[in-house]
C-alpha cells in the first residue's frame, strides 16, 4: 500500500491510501485541537476509518511538534541565553518540555540587579536541563539503533540469560538435596515460613520506595517523560486492532509505541499466572519484588540477622539487564499485547514491567480505560499527564466507565468473612504485633461489625442462615451513613493508608491460604462455592471482569482473593466528598445476599485531573451523541472552560441511497405503537410487533437484527409467539436465533447465524436468511459488526428507557436537577439524562449495520415517540438526515420492500 501524502490546510499528513474527505476535515480538526491544547469531541460513525484518522493526524501533529521543538532547543543551546518573555510567549512545545520556565511574577518595587540576578540564573538552568534532555535523547536513540541494526545484542543476551539459569538451577538442586535430610527440618521449615504472614511495624508516615519494583541501581531506567499521545479504549481486542492499524499505517516503523495491559494479561511467569484471579495475581507479583528487596537490603545490613530457612522466591523474570533489553525492544517496533507477551517469554524478562519502563521514552502508549482514568491505577503505572496528550477512544459510555471505576460494592457475607478472619489472625499473632498494628486491625474489626449492623445482621452467626427483618433499599449521603454505622468517629483516610501501607489484606490472605480448613470449616464449603465465584468475578476499583473469562473460569475451582481487598474499595470511596456520592443499603432477606454500595454521583472529581494536567483531551466514539451529557455532566464540572470545548461530527462514506431509516407509528392492523412499561405487555402489542417482523423478513434478504428493551421482555414476546404461531410462520421466512447470556455463548450464536445467511444466499428456496433477537446494551450491541448480508435490516423495538424506579437512577437524576443549571424551554438535567441514556443506546444498537462504504441497510424504528422532534435531534446525524417518518404501516412496508428490491434484486 503506498503512502500518499495528503496537505490539509497546509499540513502534510502521510496516509497509506486516498483518504475519504471526512477524513481530511477529521485529521485537520483534529491537528488544530491538539495544537490549540483544547479538548475535543469526535464523532465519527463506523466504517468511515476514524482510528486510521486518529493516527495520522494526532501522529503527524506530534511529528511537527517535535521538530519545532528541537530547532528551538537548538537556537537557545546556540545562543546560550534565553528570551526574557520565554515563560509567557515561547511556542508551547518548548513551555510544556519545561514545565519550570520561569513565568514568577517578581515583587513590586524589587532592584533591577535582584531582577536580573535571578533572571540569569533561571536562563542559565533552562539551558543546562536542555542540554541533559538532549544528551538523554541521543543516548536513547543511538541505543535504540544499536538494537535495530544489531541483532548480537539479543543473542549475547540470551547466552548469559541461559548462564545464570543454570548456575540457578544447580543452586536449587543443591538445596533440595540438602533439605531432603530430615523429615523434622521440613517441618521445622514449613513453621518457619509464618514469619511472612506477621506485619511489620508500621509507621504511618513512613514512604518506602522498595514495593515500586525498581531498584536503586537501576535508577538509570528512568528518563524525562517525552511528550507522547496516551490512546486509550474500552477492550483489548479493541486496543490490539488499534495497534495493527498503526503497523500497517506510514507511522508504524518510526513511532515509539508501548502497549499496557494488567498483570492477567502481561504476567509470563506461570507460577504467579495460574492464580486466575487479577487480584491474586497482582498480589502475589508485588510480594515477590518485596521479596527481592528485602533480602537485598538484609545482605546490605552488616549486623547479623537471624536466618530464614526458606527464603520467599523472587521472580525469576524481573531481572535488571534482561528488563533493559525487553523495554529497548519494544520501543524499537511497534508489538501488541500477545507480541509483547512472546517477546517476553523470548528474553525471559517481564513485560508487564517491561513496557512500563519504555512509557517515558515512548511518543504513542496504548491502554485500557481503567489504567488511565483512576489516579491510584495511573501512578502505580507509571503514567504521567502533564503537559501530555490523552484520547479517549469508545468513549460513549465513558461517563459510566468513570462511574462504575469509582463505585465499589461489599456483601454481608465478605464483611463477616473478612471479620472472621481478621479476628482469627490477631488472636495468632497479637502478641508478636506492635502496639499501632494492634490499634488499626482493632478498628478495621470494629468498622466490619457496624457495616453488618448497619444492615441488620449480627458478625458473630452465619450470613448464610441469618434473616433480616427489615428488607428493602436504603440511600444515604456518605455524611448519613457514617453517623447511622456509628463511625463517624474514625478517621478513614488514616485506615485507608494503614491498609495500603501495611498489606494488611495480603497478609490476611496468606494466613487463609494456609490456615483455609481452620477458617471455612468444610460443613459450609459448600455454601460458600457461588460467593467464591462471586468475588472471582471482581475487579480492583469497583469495575466487573469481561464475562467470557470468567464464565470459562466457573469451572475450575479458583480461591478466592482475601474478602478485605474488597472492602478496602469500599473504604477508600467513603473518604469522597460528602455532596460526590452515596451509599445504598440493600437488605434482601439473608445477611449474605445482603450489601452496601457506594455510588460515585459526580464523575467529573476524578476526571478532573486528566483536563488539569493534560495539553489536549480527545473523547472520541462512533456515535457520540447526544453530546450535552459530556459538556454538561463531565467537562464543565471537571474545570473545562466552554471555549475550550471543540465539537466534531462528520457524515458517513456510504452514499445516501444506502440507507433508509424509518420510524414507523402502527402495525398492519393499525395498532398504535408506543412500548411504554404499561403497554408493552399487552398480548395485541406483542402480536403487532410479530405481524410486523414476518412482513419485514418477506421483503429483507439475508439477515435482521431485532433489538428488545431487555431480556425478560425478549423471552415473553418470544413465548408469547410461540403460542400464537407467529414464531412458525417467522420461522418459514427466516431461521430464528436468540442472543445468549452467557457471554461464552455468543461467539457460537453469531457462527451458526453467519452460517445460516451464507447457506440461505447460495441455495435459494423459502428461507431467505436469518433473524437475530437481540437486547439493546446485551452483547450483540457493541462491538460486533453486522456488515453486509448479516445486518440487513436492524430492527429497534421501544424505546430502551433505563428502569426509573431504580434508586441509583433517582439519585443520580436528583443530584443533577440540584447542581446544574436548567436551560429555558428544555427538560431538566434529570429527565434529560434519562433520554440521553436511551437514545445512547439505541444509537450504539442501530449503528452495528452499516460497517464500510458499500454496504447498505435498512433501520426501523418502532415506536410512535421516536418521530418526535427532541428524539429525532439526539440521532447520529447521517441516521437523524435521513429518516422517513411512517404514521401507518402499508407505505412503510412499500419503502421497504422497494430500497431493497433495488440494491439486491427481487426477494
Amino acid at each position: 500500500m503506498a503512502n500518499k501524502t495528503q496537505q490539509v490546510a497546509g499540513i502534510h499528513f502521510p496516509f497509506p491510501f486516498t483518504p475519504y474527505s471526512i477524513q481530511k476535515d477529521f485529521m485537520a480538526e483534529l491537528y488544530q485541537v491538539l495544537e490549540a491544547g483544547k479538548i475535543g469531541i469526535f464523532e465519527s460513525p463506523t466504517g468511515t476509518g476514524k482510528s486510521l484518522s486518529l493516527i495520522c493526524g494526532a501522529l503527524s501533529w506530534l511529528r511537527d511538534f517535535e521538530q519545532k521543538k528541537r530547532q528551538e532547543e537548538a537556537r537557545l543551546l546556540e545562543t546560550g541565553t534565553v528570551p526574557l518573555n520565554a515563560g509567557k510567549d515561547q511556542p508551547p512545545s518548548l513551555a510544556s518540555s519545561c514545565q519550570e520556565t520561569p513565568d514568577t511574577l517578581r515583587p513590586a518595587g524589587e532592584p533591577d540587579w535582584v531582577t536580573q540576578f535571578v533572571q540569569k540564573k533561571e536562563e542559565r538552568e533552562l539551558v543546562d536541563r536542555l542540554k541533559e534532555e538532549q544528551v538523554r535523547r541521543k543516548k536513547r536513540e543511538e541505543r535504540l539503533r544499536h538494537i535495530r541494526h544489531n541483532a548480537q545484542l539479543k543473542y549475547a543476551a540470551k547466552r548469559a540469560r541461559q548462564e545464570e539459569e543454570e548456575t540457578e538451577r544447580l543452586l536449587r538442586l543443591s538445596r533440595e538435596m540438602l533439605a531432603a535430610g530430615t523429615g523434622a527440618e521440613q517441618l521445622e521449615q514449613l513453621a518457619s515460613g509464618e514469619e511472612e504472614l506477621v506485619l511489620a511495624e508500621y509507621e504511618s508516615d513512613e514512604e518506602k520506595g522498595t514495593a515500586s519494583g525498581v531498584d536503586e541501581d537501576e535508577d538509570d531506567l528512568e528518563e524525562e517523560h517525552v511528550t507522547k499521545i496516551y490512546y486509550c479504549s474500552r477492550t483489548h481486542s479493541q486496543l490490539a486492532q488499534f495497534v495493527h492499524e498503526v503497523q500497517k499505517s506510514p507511522f508504524g516503523k518510526d513511532t515509539r509505541l508501548v502497549s499496557l495491559g494488567s498483570r492477567q494479561n502481561l504476567c509470563v511467569n506461570e507460577d504467579v499466572k495460574h492464580l486466575g484471579s487479577v487480584q491474586l495475581i497482582n498480589d502475589r507479583c508485588v510480594e515477590m519484588q518485596r521479596s527481592k528487596h528485602e533480602r537485598k537490603s538484609e545482605a546490605e545490613e552488616e549486623k547479623p540477622k537471624r536466618r530464614r530457612q526458606e527464603p520467599r522466591a523472587a521472580c525469576p523474570f524481573y531481572n535488571y539487564e534482561q528488563l533493559q533489553l525487553l523495554r529497548d525492544e519494544v520501543l524499537v517496533e511497534v508489538k501488541d499485547i500477545e507480541q509483547l507477551v512472546t517477546l517476553g517469554k523470548e528474553a525471559q524478562a517481564c513485560p508487564y514491567y517491561g513496557s512500563r519502563f519504555a512509557i517515558p521514552a515512548a511518543q504513542l502508549v496504548v491502554l485500557p480505560y481503567q489504567m488511565l482514568l483512576h489516579a491510584a491505577t495511573r501512578q502505580a503505572s507509571g503514567i504521567r499527564l502533564q503537559g501530555q496528550v490523552v484520547v479517549i477512544d469508545e468513549a460513549h459510555n465513558l461517563i459510566d466507565t468513570i462511574t462504575g471505576i469509582h463505585s465499589a460494592e461489599v456483601s454481608g457475607s465478605q464483611l463477616c468473612q473478612a471479620h472472621s478472619q481478621l479476628l482469627q489472625y490477631m488472636e495468632r499473632y497479637g502478641k508478636r504485633l506492635k502496639a499501632k498494628n494492634l490499634m488499626y486491625i482493632k478498628q478495621i474489626l470494629y468498622l466490619l461489625e457496624k457495616f453488618v449492623t448497619v444492615l441488620g445482621g449480627n458478625i458473630k452467626q452465619n450470613p448464610n442462615t441469618q434473616s433480616l427483618s427489615q428488607t428493602g433499599t436504603e440511600l444515604k449521603t456518605i455524611n448519613d451513613f457514617l453517623f447511622l454505622s456509628q463511625i463517624d468517629n474514625i478517621n478513614l483516610f488514616k485506615v485507608q493508608r494503614y491498609c495500603e501501607k501495611s498489606m494488611v489484606s495480603r497478609k490476611l490472605f496468606g494466613f487463609t491460604e494456609r490456615y483455609g480448613a481452620v477458617l471455612t470449616p468444610s460443613r459450609e464449603q459448600p455454601r460458600l462455592a457461588g460467593f467464591q465465584h462471586f468475588l472471582q468475578s471482581l475487579q480492583p476499583g469497583g469495575t466487573k471482569a469481561p464475562a467470557a473469562p470468567i464464565e470459562e473460569e466457573e469451572a475450575r475451582a479458583l480461591r478466592p482473593a482475601s474478602p478485605l481487598m474488597h472492602i478496602e474499595g469500599f473504604l477508600a470511596a467513603l473518604t469522597a466528598a460528602n455532596q460526590d456520592g452515596r451509599v445504598i443499603l440493600s437488605r434482601r432477606g439473608s445477611l449474605s445476599q445482603s450489601s452496601l454500595k457506594f455510588l460515585l454521583l459526580n464523575p467529573a472529581v476524578p476526571f478532573a485531573q486528566v483536563v488539569k494536567e493534560c495539553r489536549a483531551v480527545v473523547i472520541a466514539g462512533g456515535t457520540m451523541q447526544p453530546v450535552s451529557d459530556f459538556r454538561e455532566q463531565l467537562l464543565a464540572c471537571a474545570g473545562a472552560e466552554a471555549e475550550r470545548v471543540v465539537e466534531f461530527s462528520c457524515g458517513h462514506v456510504i452514499p445516501p441511497d444506502n440507507i433508509l431509516p424509518l420510524v414507523i407509528c402502527s402495525g398492519p392492523s393499525n395498532q398504535q405503537l408506543e412500548f411504554t412499561y404499561q403497554k408493552r405487555e399487552l398480548p395485541q402489542m406483542m402480536l403487532e410487533t410479530g405481524r410486523i417482523l414476518c412482513n419485514l423478513c418477506n421483503v429483507v434478504p439475508g439477515g435482521v437484527v431485532c433489538f428488545f428493551p431487555s431480556y425478560e421482555y425478549q423471552r415473553q414476546v418470544h413465548a408469547h409467539w410461540d403460542e400464537s404461531g407467529l414464531l412458525a410462520r417467522l420461522a418459514v421466512r427466516k431461521k430464528i436465533f436468540q442472543e445468549p447470556k452467557r457471554a461464552n455463548q455468543v461467539e457460537q450464536v453469531l457462527m451458526e447465524y453467519s452460517k445460516c445467511i451464507q447457506c440461505c444466499g447460495q441455495a435459494g428456496g423459502t428461507v431467505t436468511g436469518a433473524l437475530l433477537l437481540s437486547v439493546v446494551g446485551g452483547k450483540m450491541s457493541e462491538g460486533i459488526n453486522f456488515s453486509d448480508d448479516l445486518g440487513r435490516c436492524v430492527v429497534m423495538v421501544g424505546m430502551p428507557y433505563p428502569n426509573i424506579k431504580s434508586p441509583e437512577l433517582q439519585e443520580k437524576m436528583a443530584y443533577l436537577d440540584q447542581t446544574l443549571p436548567r436551560t429555558p424551554g428544555q427538560a431538566p438535567p434529570g429527565k434529560a439524562l434519562v433520554e440521553n441514556l436511551c437514545m445512547k443506546a439505541v444509537n450504539q444498537s442501530i449503528g452495528r449495520a452499516i460497517r464500510h462504504q458499500k454496504d447498505f441497510a435498512s433501520i426501523v424504528l418502532l415506536d410512535q415517540r421516536y418521530a418526535r422532534p427532541p428524539v429525532l435531534a439526539k440521532l447520529p446525524a447521517w441516521i437523524r438526515d435521513r429518516v422517513e417518518v411512517k404514521a401507518t404501516f402499508g407505505p412503510a412496508l412499500a419503502a421497504m420492500r422497494k430500497f431493497h428490491r433495488e440494491r439486491s434484486g427481487p426477494s
